[in-house]
């Protein structure tokens, strides 16, 4: 039960608090993960529940869900916010909120804390706010990547020419894409060009293939996972290594790029393994968020029930968090159940049998 007033807010009235002292009001953005990555209020929290902790909770869910940062959280209850505003993608007042969603979800729990703070609803939500204020948004913008001249050789810092790596085929078109700005995901043609590494800040590599090289050992820190592309693989028991060291990078300010041989199948998993771990999202979520920016992304069907599988672990609640590691394999394999479909991006591509996430795709 919702125990304290939740006041209706307009976007005027928000767009002052935030010029005044910012630092006294939490925004959470109840979108989903990929509105909120395509933009977003700076300094917002974007709050999500997956279907486990829905589910689990029923309906009893903690501050901890809500505001996961200790520190945010502690600041919260001990009075150190004026104001806590709520939104999401265009609800005008509370009363036209659904239940069940994760807007009324975040609100009823953060109404059982005594915190101190004024809870707001902003009035159109994201949409009416970003619509009149677009300067107090992020900029929606085509992910950062790279494009430089690619040619049947060699180029200047590119690895010796014996490697069948250096070659150009179709999915070694442009160059690394940008998942997260310290996430780089595209193929071992590109991890060959130490040009372009080097102009997108590249500081580690993630190689997942058995017998693609590591051409500049002496420049970057290498994390090899030898996995080949096919159904008998266990990328799962990689995933938590490979997390682990993209977030080692990260704290060190350093860029991570991730490839395989063509960047469409086992690197690609890696990327999903990374943002459903550290982002809590869907598998269908984060596939479409890492689609939108390689649209050839096409993990074969044995890695996408092993992602399922990490799916069910990592989205559980807080309680079974500990057990969230790679998925137990047994003797004869991951069981799973695969759906009928995954959400792909409909951007046409000259890869079309690439583009359904259950197809092989050509491996090192």
């Amino acid at each position: 039960m919702v125990k304290m007033e939740v006041q209706s807010l307009d976007c005027a009235s928000f767009r002052s608090l935030l010029q005044g002292d910012g630092s006294a009001c939490l925004v959470l953005d109840c979108r989903s993960f990929f509105s909120y990555n395509s933009s977003h209020i700076p300094g917002s929290t974007n709050v999500r529940f997956s279907t486990i902790v829905r589910r689990r909770a029923r309906g009893g869910l903690g501050l901890e869900h809500i505001v996961p940062n200790e520190e945010a959280r502690g600041r919260l209850l001990a009075g150190g916010f004026a104001a806590v505003v709520f939104l999401d993608e265009r609800s005008a007042e509370l009363e036209q909120v659904k239940k069940e969603s994760t807007l009324m979800l975040a609100v009823s729990a953060l109404c059982r804390e005594p915190c101190g703070a004024s809870v707001f609803l902003l009035r159109g939500g994201f949409e009416a706010f970003s619509s009149q204020f677009p300067e107090m948004c992020t900029k929606p913008s085509p992910p950062q990547g790279l494009c430089l001249p690619l040619s049947a050789g060699c180029p200047p810092g590119s690895a010796e020419s014996g490697c069948s790596s250096c070659g150009t085929p179709l999915y070694d078109q442009g160059g690394p894409v940008e998942i997260l700005p310290f996430l780089y995901l595209g193929s071992a043609y590109h991890a060959s060009r130490k040009d372009m590494l080097d102009a997108l800040g590249i500081t580690a590599l993630i190689n997942v293939s058995a017998n693609c090289p590591n051409h500049f050992e002496g420049h970057y820190q290498y994390k090899s996972i030898p996995v080949e592309d096919n159904h008998k693989a266990d990328i799962s028991s990689w995933f938590n290594e490979a997390i682990d060291f993209i977030d080692s990078v990260k704290s060190t300010g350093g860029r991570v790029f991730v490839h395989c041989q063509a960047g469409i199948s086992r690197s690609a998993t890696i990327c999903l393994a990374y943002l459903m771990r550290t982002n809590r999202v869907k598998l269908d979520e984060a596939f479409e968020f890492v689609k939108q920016r390689r649209s050839i992304i096409s993990p074969n069907f044995s890695f996408m029930g092993q992602l399922l599988q990490f799916e069910s672990q990592v989205l559980a609640p807080s309680s079974c968090s500990a057990e969230a590691g790679s998925p137990a394999r047994g003797k004869t394999g991951t069981v799973f159940t695969f759906p009928v479909s995954i959400p792909v991006h409909s951007t046409a591509s000259p890869l079309t049998f690439l583009h359904s996430p259950i197809t092989t795709s050509p491996s090192c």
